[in-house]
């Protein structure tokens, strides 16, 4: 039985992936040698409720000067992170002269608003290609893992901080102890640590397996968040739900007793009651729900293809690469994925080789299905996809079940 990361606890897996490579390492046509693959079982552990990754890449597999994911490639995603960047600016950095870090910066979409406001800043970024990106910018950004060690350091230089911030990161981080543990040291006594990630009960009630890949060695609730960081003196005080990544919650903390708790906190944990998300049973049931899913999409997949219609992925993603993978579905179900990310273009999909290439060859040669990938931005892609639309093209999804619409 493998042993929890946060509390200790043995614990069983109650889904098994199998082989799955590093979900955002798209390699060169041919280069298939060297590509790591490690099997993706995911556990719950009933004592801190936390569901989460029984193995995991090194995390030099994951992140280095190779990282193909840029934020700022989304229009979306830049409003969001300002909204996030507003909110922390008006509810906590009320001190003179106020310092905000964050966690896994990428390439300073979040960073820069705080740049704009010419206020104190430091971006901390483990892959060297985004973190070039926003140091090109202006914005204040190392290279370097977060630890505890690194927040002494932060402290010795910047001082305490009012703010620490993270978005689609923490649960990227197994050693979530040493991490608690350098944000409890480096956030000022009325400090807050605020997160976002996706939100089990959002995967379980859409079936978005998707959200399960290398990257994600935690899928949180508010229950497991409190647990792991109750250890480090710090209490969730906050909680909202974003409809970012196809469901997130953002998460506020601050230490013991320093800030009044807002009545969502309690609302939210009777939801995860309700949910279920406190039991194995319902993880058990969304192992079943997954396989379904399998099989529905492969069925409508091979028919398809018997019919001689031409499908073509949209969005070489992160979460594709679980899908296709877990699937078995390569080069003779999908002609290859389009993709707007410059440096994924002219590669291939981990794992099934799918090619990756250019937006326009989606937009000069439509197919008769696209199979939607980057699903949590469906409305940004449907608004600017009329052609399309015209073109009687037809959209297949697998979230929150396996359907095709126009």
């Amino acid at each position: 039985m493998a042993k929890c990361l946060v509390c200790g606890s043995e614990y069983e897996s109650f889904i098994n992936f199998g082989k799955q490579p590093v979900a955002n390492r798209f390699i060169p046509p041919g280069e298939y040698e060297s590509e790591y693959f490690f099997e993706m079982k995911v556990g719950f552990c009933e004592h801190c409720k936390m569901v989460q990754l029984e193995n995991q890449p090194e995390r030099e597999e994951m992140f280095n000067e190779t990282y193909a994911f840029y934020s700022s490639t989304s229009e979306y995603m830049k409003k969001h992170f300002q909204k996030f960047a507003e909110s922390i600016k008006n509810k906590y950095c009320t001190t003179e002269n106020p310092f905000v870090v964050e966690m896994g910066s990428n390439d300073g979409i979040m960073m820069q608003n705080f740049k704009n406001w010419n206020m104190r800043h430091l971006g901390v970024e483990p892959s060297k290609n985004v973190a070039e990106v926003a140091r090109s910018k202006g914005i204040n950004t190392i290279n370097e893992f977060f630890s505890e060690e690194l927040a002494q350091k932060i402290i010795a230089e910047y001082g305490q901080a009012d703010a620490f911030l993270s978005a689609n990161v923490m649960c990227h981080i197994p050693y979530i102890h040493s991490i608690g543990a350098g944000i409890a040291m480096l956030l000022k006594p009325k400090g807050v640590l605020c997160f976002e990630d996706p939100y089990i009960c959002e995967v379980i009630d859409k079936t978005s397996y998707d959200q399960i890949y290398d990257e994600h060695v935690f899928l949180f609730s508010v229950m497991s968040v409190s647990a792991a960081f109750e250890r480090h003196g710090l209490e969730v005080i906050d909680c909202e739900y974003q409809i970012t990544h196809g469901g997130s919650m953002r998460y506020t903390l601050g230490h013991k007793g320093q800030h009044q708790i807002s009545e969502n906190v309690k609302k939210q944990l009777e939801y995860e009651k309700k949910m279920g998300i406190d039991k194995l049973e319902t993880y058990q049931q969304f192992a079943k729900n997954v396989e379904n899913s399998k099989n529905q999409l492969l069925e409508l997949l091979t028919s398809l293809k018997k019919e001689g219609k031409r499908v073509v992925g949209y969005g070489a993603t992160s979460k594709s690469t679980t899908v296709l993978n877990y699937c078995g579905i390569g080069p003779e179900f999908i002609d290859f994925i389009s993709d707007t990310t410059p440096i994924k273009q002219g590669k291939v999909t981990p794992g099934t080789h799918i090619p990756v290439r250019p937006y326009e060859e989606f937009s000069n040669d439509m197919p008769e299905y696209a199979l939607l990938f980057a699903w949590n931005h469906k409305d940004e892609i449907m608004a600017k996809e009329d052609d399309f639309k015209t073109q009687k093209g037809k959209w297949i999804t697998y979230i929150p079940e396996v359907h095709i619409f126009e």
